[in-house]
């Protein structure tokens, strides 16, 4: 139960241990995307990965992790925008994304990380999804609350391999998101009963957010409309073929 409440994530944890159990983790270059990340940093550490980066995308996210962690921490972090990043081309052996790119934005930051990522590189990635098409306006007041556009859960892996990835291994985490919200809930129960007015006022938005978000899903119903998939993916190379005399068109 500790090591769940350690990761406010969805999918706690299980995210990483599958791609543990899958893919050699000793030497790479890892990059993160997205906040709370900081325990899975840390494993893949503990991994042995050669180095790991994590990237948020605002001011608040940024000195969060950097607490988190700890002033003796390998682990770096850095504030970017996750669709203009400032990693070199074909760079990362691995970049890793739980829950976090599922955005309206979409489009450029896979366009990125494809950009970042080696020939032959992975990318393990869980994906907000929506069971149906349609969902009702509550449903809809969380993704917009969160920026979130979701794919649809059973052509998850459709959206990557129109991308050009190959799917390596994929597993439907939704029965984890239950737990997700009630240690959210719990934490957020917590965390109000530790913090002083001033803070409660900072973070007023944030906890309202939470709360209706823990109580839409627990109480609410949505769980039926709102799913989590995980895949491990695989750049395709891009294979140039050399064209013979013959084939080659005549200006």
């Amino acid at each position: 139960m500790q090591e769940k409440l350690n990761i406010l994530l969805p999918g706690g944890f299980k995210q990483f241990r599958i791609l543990k159990s899958k893919y050699n983790l000793s030497a790479k270059n890892v990059l993160i995307i997205g906040s709370n990340s900081e325990k899975i940093a840390e494993k893949m550490i503990g991994s042995g990965v050669k180095s790991v980066k994590i990237i948020v995308n605002d001011y608040d996210s940024l000195i969060n992790s950097r607490l988190n962690l700890g002033k003796d921490s390998n682990v770096v972090v850095k504030m970017m925008d996750f669709d203009n990043t400032d990693f070199g081309n074909e760079e990362l052996d691995l970049v890793y994304a739980q829950a976090s790119i599922s955005l309206t934005n979409r489009n450029k930051i896979v366009k990125e990380i494809i950009r970042v990522l080696k020939q032959d590189g992975t990318f393990c990635v869980s994906e907000i999804t929506t069971f149906e098409q349609e969902y009702p306006a509550f449903v809809k007041n969380i993704f917009d609350a969160s920026d979130i556009l979701p794919l649809l859960n059973d052509s998850c892996s459709d959206y990557y391999k129109e991308r050009k990835f190959s799917v390596l291994y994929e597993e439907d985490l939704s029965s984890s998101l239950k737990s997700f919200y009630e240690n959210t809930s719990v934490l957020l129960k917590e965390s109000i009963n530790n913090l002083t007015d001033k803070e409660k006022s900072y973070y007023k938005k944030l906890l309202n957010k939470i709360s209706h978000e823990s109580n839409a899903y627990l109480k609410l119903g949505a769980d039926k409309f709102i799913g989590l998939k995980m895949m491990i993916l695989k750049k395709t190379p891009i294979v140039i073929s050399k064209e013979s005399p013959a084939e080659k068109s005549v200006e």
